[in-house]
């Protein structure tokens, strides 16, 4: 019996490994909600600046334009406004960065050819793959700094993976803080490079499709049956010698 247990062991064990770094990997079969083939939707907005409190910090938000983004998410970032910048700016309103693609790039056959990372407020994008680069749009794709003063709003924006399909209605906005800088926003999707990324007021947050990913399923269940092998490893009885 313990033998076999040494086997359960080391078979999840290896592919949890296995599906650990494969977890983002995209599905080659895509399944895209019709809006994510549209452009974003941008329009003139007539909405005097307003202020929002969040976590006892008084925040000064200039609305520029209406805004309504489905895309694919290919990497995002957490932020905590007790670390690093956001600590220096006293900034807890932006909560996440998510890069997302849309359109024709949403279900490019070679994003999995690519590799997405954020940084502290960039995406950033690589390939070693020529014919991969040459079929990317990288006017489909976007860096967006997501501010909600919402509890609600900023707990579904946590839930969110790599392959979601989501849904981001807001203003383009520029905001800052007492004591804190001011950051803007980018009101094109054809510029590159520092003040390129959207900033964004949430009003409606929406994970329209959850990404398939059988590496994750696979990761959960491989520490599911490693967890067990170490269970049952303890409990069963070993010979003193």
């Amino acid at each position: 019996m313990s033998k076999i247990v040494g086997l359960l062991f080391w078979f999840s064990l290896m592919l949890l490994i296995v599906s650990f770094w494969n977890r983002n990997q995209f599905p080659d079969d895509i399944q895209p909600v019709a809006a994510l083939h549209d452009e974003p939707q941008q329009s003139p907005l007539n909405k005097s600046p307003f202020s929002v409190q969040y976590e006892n910090v008084q925040y000064d938000i200039e609305p520029q334009y209406d805004y309504d983004i489905y895309g694919l998410v290919v990497s995002y970032k957490h932020h905590s406004g007790d670390s690093m910048l956001h600590k220096l700016w006293n900034d807890h309103l932006n909560m996440t960065d998510v890069c997302i693609v849309w359109g024709e790039t949403a279900i490019n056959r070679y994003l999995n050819e690519f590799d997405f990372w954020n940084g502290q407020f960039t995406c950033n994008i690589k390939t070693q793959s020529r014919r991969a680069w040459n079929s990317f749009n990288m006017n489909q794709l976007s860096n967006n700094h997501l501010l909600s003063n919402d509890e609600f709003i900023r707990k579904k924006v946590k839930e969110i993976n790599i392959g979601d399909q989501i849904r981001i209605k807001g203003y383009l906005s520029s905001y800052g803080s007492e004591g804190g800088g001011k950051r803007g926003t980018s009101t094109v999707r054809t510029d590159t490079g520092n003040g390129a990324c959207e900033t964004i007021f949430i009003k409606e947050f929406d994970i329209v499709r959850k990404g398939k990913s059988y590496w994750r399923t696979s990761m959960h269940f491989s520490l599911f049956l490693l967890m067990f092998a170490v269970i049952i490893y303890f409990v069963l009885p070993h010979k003193v010698n």
